[in-house]
């Protein structure tokens, strides 16, 4: 985990007088892409299949050199999990940084995880808040009511309600985040503020896998002491003294195994 929280070093002005690469082609193979998000989807890194093959035209565009897309390709192959409906903003700051990294030799390019990773959390709660929570059961409801008058336009409405916010959302906050993230760019590295986007980027980040740690692991011990009339179970004493240690104690165990080499998955 000590990568996630190195800071990018010898930051320098980007070099702006290349122009961009990125065609409104490009964008849109990403847009429709994005809808296979989902694809592919596991357990050991979630959405990062999708993530790499929705960003693959654009990264096609961007590095010419096999070798450095196929960098950039596994690069996108990293646990991201978010709601799909808000998943364009984080594309099209990925897309920015991704030229900037092919522009300047001097870009940190772990910095464009950490941000990935950064936003993943913010950007789910606030997309499940609304579209999962709120508008899904507004849809629903709008529906249900014209289907049970016998009307067409139950199933219509609906999905015109759900769809129309997600769709306007999913097109333009990718159009926002390639655009805001080529500005917020340039004037990060003007203003020698890069450094420490990249380091808050990477606490949040860590953050971020210590909440998934401690909501996603599920491991208790059974153990328990009995001292004469008193019976006490080993994992409320545990929680007592710190919740979810042992969830946290099997993730460092498991990034220990990692790093060194050994197949955690089971597969050959």
């Amino acid at each position: 985990m000590s990568e996630m929280t190195q800071t990018v070093t010898g930051a320098t002005q980007p070099q702006s007088d290349d122009a961009s690469r990125i065609t409104a082609r490009d964008l849109r193979s990403v847009f429709w892409r994005s809808f296979t998000l989902q694809g592919s989807w596991n357990y050991e890194r979630q959405q990062h299949m999708g993530y790499a093959f929705a960003m693959s035209p654009a990264l096609k565009r961007i590095y010419q050199d096999p070798t450095e897309l196929g960098r950039a390709l596994q690069r996108h192959l990293v646990l991201f999990n978010t709601t799909p409906h808000l998943s364009t903003f984080i594309f099209g700051l990925s897309i920015a940084m991704e030229e900037e990294n092919q522009r300047n030799p001097e870009f940190n390019e772990e910095s464009i995880n950490a941000i990935k990773t950064s936003l993943m959390g913010p950007l789910a709660g606030i997309g499940d808040s609304i579209f999962w929570g709120s508008l899904k059961v507004i849809a629903a409801g709008m529906g249900i009511y014209f289907a049970q008058q016998g009307s067409l336009l139950g199933p219509i409405l609906a999905l015109l309600v759900y769809n129309l916010p997600h769709l306007l959302c999913r097109w333009y906050g990718l159009k926002l985040g390639y655009r805001a993230g080529t500005t917020w760019l340039m004037r990060i590295y003007q203003s020698g503020l890069m450094d420490r986007v990249t380091y808050i980027a990477s606490i949040v980040g860590l953050m971020v896998v210590g909440a998934m740690t401690a909501s996603m692991i599920d491991i208790t011990t059974p153990l328990s002491f009995t001292a004469g009339q008193t019976t006490m179970k080993a994992q409320e004493f545990i929680d007592k003294i710190l919740p979810s240690l042992l969830p946290l104690l099997f993730t460092l165990g498991m990034y220990k195994l990692i790093r060194k080499g050994v197949n955690i998955t089971g597969s050959c």
